[in-house]
């Protein structure tokens, strides 16, 4: 394999002069050197081929032992020390103190296209950051890591990605419910790729034990590489990186409403300073649309991390990291001013989506948008079918007729018949009045509307399937999902099937409605 390797992350920030991956407080240090775990016996299970062909891949390699050594942890790459990153962070809003790289190891930054990249593995074992943790991963949520991040990433959504996935034939003890009955799962290991894998939280951890040296080593390291188009020097500097940030982060948070992805774990920690999404482990799709839907079972009293909330602990979130960098800045006037855009960026740009989803150009009054979002959560809407089919209206339809092509979208279609038809058709025959204003025609207008308006997503429920499947030993379904997820904008009649709410069987069912954080 031609791998062009760069200057790395380890040869430029300070390091910790304990090689070993003994768990322990790491101060002074960036990251950890550190060994992945040998598994037992490896499998590749899956693949990301247009991945692969970005970072210089061909299939021949992709299929080699090689590949198969390096993407599971069975070999380090010659000439290359992987390494586990120190960061801190606030969880569910509370200060944690160092959480670090607990499972991920960072293997080496590559240059590809002109592209700086990062290959990290998550579950190749124990680092210095594992608190009480093994460092290990299970297969159930390795696939759902890897069938996301591609997922997210044809969606339009900024996100790191997935190159592989692979079994490592070792067992893996985890409590899935956090209810004291653990048992053993299959171990996987998945190769991520990103730029960096960066985080809010590796900046908290120096401005929390005041190593502002550190602190600055790693801002000029992370605008050095990622931010070039920053030349301003001094506190400017700092000032435009963290303009820079939030304008990302408002980028990230705007994809996700659009197609209504719940993150589940916003934590500090999770939080890329690439305005990336990161860490997908409960995570999920509205689909009864419920705004103050959280996949997260720890997060199920609190629901801080509910789909309505997540601009504003995005916000919270900047406001943490605001906090880390102004000893760089010392100007909370300034400092105010770059937190204040974000809303100000938000506020400007959402309602755009909204217009966009719903095929409009021209701006309509807020209590229209207002009284749909009520409607479809009053009506257990799936919010991913609704909005595609809405692009089959046409503006010679009747409110009837068109009220006929969304009620697949519905989960009790007999309710809307029953109580709220009323108000359905009012909704609609408003809608029509506004279709009648728009220059674009019916064609025209389903054409852009299914641009922003995705067929298919990965629902919690398609997921448990490929994992059931791919415990029993079959990955055909791993193979389907992600083909299918690649197109996601397209029809793909062959495919239809995918194009379904979701099923009565998995309401409750383990790892389709809500998910811990156990993987």
């Amino acid at each position: 394999m031609k791998i062009n390797l760069k200057d790395t992350f380890n040869k430029e920030l300070p390091a910790d002069s304990d090689l070993s991956n003994t768990r322990r407080q790491v101060y002074n240090a960036c990251f950890s050197f550190v060994t992945p775990r040998v598994p037992s016996k490896p499998t590749l299970l899956h693949y990301a081929d247009d991945l692969a062909e970005t970072l210089g891949f061909s299939k021949e390699e992709m299929s080699s032992e090689v590949f198969l050594n390096l993407v599971s942890g069975s070999a380090v790459y010659p000439k290359t020390q992987p390494y586990a990153m120190a960061y801190a962070g606030h969880q569910f809003g509370n200060w944690a103190g160092q959480l670090g790289d607990g499972r991920a190891i960072n293997l080496f930054e590559m240059l590809s296209q002109n592209q700086r990249w990062t290959l990290q593995l998550k579950g190749a074992g124990e680092t210095p950051y594992s608190r009480n943790a093994d460092g290990l991963a299970v297969l159930r949520s390795s696939i759902r890591e890897h069938l996301c991040s591609e997922a997210m990433f044809h969606l339009g959504v900024p996100t790191t990605r997935s190159l592989s996935l692979v079994s490592t034939g070792d067992k893996v003890l985890r409590d899935i419910l956090y209810n004291g009955n653990p048992a053993y799962e299959p171990g996987a290991v998945v190769c991520r790729v990103a730029p960096t894998f960066i985080r809010f939280g590796n900046f908290q951890l120096f401005a929390a034990r005041k190593d502002i040296t550190n602190l600055k080593a790693l801002a000029d390291y992370t605008i050095n590489y990622f931010y070039p188009e920053i030349q301003s020097e001094g506190k400017e500097k700092y000032l435009q990186f963290y303009q820079e940030i939030v304008n990302r982060t408002v980028a990230m948070v705007l994809h996700w409403q659009r197609v209504g992805f719940v993150h589940g774990v916003m934590n500090t920690d999770n939080m890329s300073i690439l305005g990336l999404t990161i860490d997908y482990g409960p995570y999920g799709w509205l689909e009864d649309y419920d705004p103050d839907w959280t996949p997260n079972t720890t997060d199920a009293e609190g629901r801080r991390y509910r789909f309505r909330n997540q601009p504003d602990i995005a916000l919270w979130n900047l406001v943490q990291l605001g906090n880390a960098l102004y000893p760089l800045i010392e100007d909370i006037a300034s400092m105010e001013q770059v937190l204040n855009s974000y809303s100000q960026q938000f506020d400007s740009q959402f309602p755009i989506i909204q217009q966009q989803k719903l095929g409009l150009a021209a701006e309509y009054e807020s209590t229209f948008q207002d009284e749909l979002t009520t409607l479809l959560t009053t009506s257990e809407t799936d919010m991913t079918i609704f909005y595609r089919n809405l692009a089959n209206v046409v503006k010679t339809d009747t409110p009837d007729e068109a009220l006929t092509k969304v009620a697949f979208a519905f989960y009790q279609p007999d309710k809307i018949v029953t109580t709220l038809k009323t108000s359905w058709l009012n909704w609609f025959e408003l809608y029509l009045i506004k279709l009648k204003e728009e220059q674009l025609a019916d064609a025209e207008r389903k054409a852009a509307m299914n641009l922003v308006n995705p067929k298919y997503v990965l629902r919690n429920y398609m997921a448990q399937l490929a994992i059931e499947a791919a415990e029993k030993g079959d990955n055909s379904l791993i193979n389907e999902l992600y083909t299918v997820l690649k197109k996601p904008y397209d029809e793909q009649s062959e495919y239809e099937k995918w194009f379904a709410k979701r099923p009565d069987w998995a309401r409750h069912k383990v790892g389709c409605s809500m998910l811990s954080c156990s993987s």
